[in-house]
């Protein structure tokens, strides 16, 4: 029962620091699509962002818009996120 308790703990906390991350990067590229999902653990998610921002932009530069909006979710020890362990950007169709 203390095992399902800090299982279900640990499932509110990830939801609630992806929730954290897709506000930062709306608030970066507000007419963003942004889904953010669990990575392999431990601080590690995934990101895929669908933007008309990106249109002309190198896959870098790209990238460097959506870190730069989260970076301040990776600083220091005890970050919330650790890791991303894929980040995926795209021009809007």
């Amino acid at each position: 029962m203390v095992a399902t308790r800090r299982r279900e703990g640990r499932a509110l906390l990830m939801a609630s620091v992806e929730d954290t991350m897709k506000t930062a990067i709306l608030a970066a590229i507000p007419d963003a699509a942004v889904q953010v999902g669990p990575g392999s653990g431990g601080g590690h998610f995934t990101v895929h962002v669908v933007s008309p921002v990106f249109e002309g932009k190198s896959m870098l530069e790209s990238q460097r818009l959506v870190l730069g909006a989260i970076a301040h979710l990776m600083k220091g020890n005890g970050a919330p996120v650790h890791a991303i362990d894929s980040l995926k950007t795209k021009p809007a169709a």
